[in-house]
């Protein structure tokens, strides 16, 4: 557990990398990784193969663009994309002895995507890093609006009624929990920047947003696995700094949700006004605890907390409220326990070699009798066990090792302002939250994953955009 004496280094040091580092331009090669980013989430997450093959090509320029600055790279991205390449060379021929390859390609383009991605990173200093860190932290900001202002204008295009009965917040992604799988990571990695950068208003504003577009999503997976980023960066970054700061963004975003509840049913009339206030008056309560002297702070967030009880209590027992909880406030989902039943007897029939990507249907019966099928198991890790088996999760394993060691190695060269901190909980985020939810088949999630390890792991020093000879990383 960091000491608060720690934390405040933190922020001195976070400080003074801001101003060495306040003037750094981003490198064209990352500038086209974070188009490439952009393209997928409007491309609703590179899903489909028009958008996954799109990003696939703007991620091969960046990579190309990179790899022409020809500075000396760590070996540790070098291992990642080893690893990536002979997870993708199972896939392959898995594919092979399935006759089955559309699906499979679509695998092999991702974890190249995830080894390009690492590649990329590794050929950017701290500075570059921290740029483009806050780039995509902007990118998420965009997500959260958009499916926040779904829900509370009943926007088609940013919103889906679940089931006939919720809105749930989407954005271009067009799926609740994939929307809810971009946001956690990035709110993280917001707060962590915020805790050595303390009063900087446009990083607050941005960590307030991304959790209250969390919270239009209204994805239990994504709330559990924000709570785990929240013990880590507890952990690793302090207890008390992450409270401080952390405290009165959740606050806000809490009062924004509640606000914005009233829109969700199905059945119900959407009230933008509502929400609207509610979310100016988050934003307020966020802006008033970065602004305000350290002598009238603690009083105003009080009044705040007041203002929180006071937005709940008006919506405790109202029929959206009961219509939220009824659906979403319970661990209950009889078709993730069925698919993973289903998921564990393929597994039990193909445990070394699997079915194959792509070729899995879970079947199961209801508990009124009736059959169930499902593409997918909801679970990441129990999906890859179906579809490449034994053989394909020890290689997943080396994948995730050498992106720890890499990671790990980072810890030994200059320090980042908050990076560390908030990638160690944006990537326990990420990792709870694929036990619940298919998220790799959706090419941005697992490009995220990829960019958060790169943050973390070894950086060159100085500006290799404009170097041409060899340095030392």
């Amino acid at each position: 557990m960091r000491t608060s004496a720690e934390s405040g280094a933190d922020a001195c040091v976070g400080d003074a990398l801001e101003q060495e580092h306040g003037g750094v331009a981003l490198p064209g090669h990352v500038v086209v990784l974070i188009v490439a980013l952009s393209a997928a989430v409007v491309a609703q997450g590179g899903y489909y193969p028009a958008g996954r093959i799109l990003v696939t090509v703007l991620v091969a320029v960046a990579l190309v663009a990179a790899l022409r600055l020809r500075p000396r790279v760590e070996v540790d991205a070098r291992m990642v994309a080893l690893a990536c390449a002979a997870l993708a060379g199972w896939v392959l021929v898995r594919a092979v002895i399935a006759d089955a390859y559309e699906v499979a390609f679509g695998a092999v383009g991702t974890l190249a995507g995830v080894a390009a991605v690492a590649l990329i990173l590794a050929r950017t200093s701290v500075g570059e890093r921290i740029r483009g860190a806050e780039a995509v932290i902007g990118l998420g900001v965009l997500v959260s609006v958009t499916a926040w202002a779904g829900v509370a204008w009943r926007l088609p295009r940013f919103a889906v009624l679940v089931e006939g009965r919720l809105w749930r917040g989407a954005s271009t992604l067009t799926y609740p929990n994939a929307a809810a799988a971009l946001l956690v990571p990035l709110a993280l990695l917001a707060l962590a920047l915020l805790l050595t950068r303390p009063r900087s208003l446009p990083l607050a504003l941005a960590g307030y947003l991304l959790l209250v577009g969390t919270g239009a999503t209204l994805s239990r997976a994504g709330l559990i696995a924000l709570l785990a980023g929240l013990m880590v960066l507890a952990a690793t970054a302090g207890l008390w700094s992450t409270i401080s700061r952390a405290g009165p963004l959740l606050l806000g975003a809490g009062i924004a949700v509640v606000a914005v509840v009233p829109s969700t049913p199905g059945t119900a009339q959407p009230q933008p006004a509502l929400a609207a206030i509610g979310l100016v008056s988050g934003a307020l309560i966020v802006t008033g605890s970065v602004l305000l002297p350290t002598r009238v702070r603690g009083g105003a967030m009080v009044g705040a907390l007041l203002l929180g009880a006071i937005a709940l209590a008006s919506q405790w027992g109202s029929d959206p409220l009961r219509a939220v909880l009824a659906s979403r406030g319970n661990l209950d989902s009889p078709g993730r326990s069925g698919a993973a039943t289903a998921a564990l007897e393929l597994v039990g029939a193909n445990p070394l070699i699997g079915t194959g990507i792509g070729q899995a249907r879970f079947l199961w019966v209801t508990p009124n009798g009736n059959g169930a099928l499902a593409l997918y198991a909801h679970n990441e890790y129990l999906q890859l066990l179906v579809d490449l088996g034994l053989i394909g999760a020890l290689l997943l394993m080396a994948l995730f090792a050498t992106m720890a060691v890499a990671i790990r190695r980072g810890g030994a060269h200059q320090r980042r302002a908050g990076i560390r901190a908030g990638v160690f909980a944006a990537l326990t985020a990420f990792a709870v939250h694929s036990g619940f939810d298919f998220l790799w088949h959706i090419a941005v999630l697992p490009l995220l994953g990829a960019l958060l390890v790169g943050l973390a792991a070894p950086a060159i020093r100085g500006n290799p955009s404009s170097s041409t000879t060899k340095e030392k990383a």
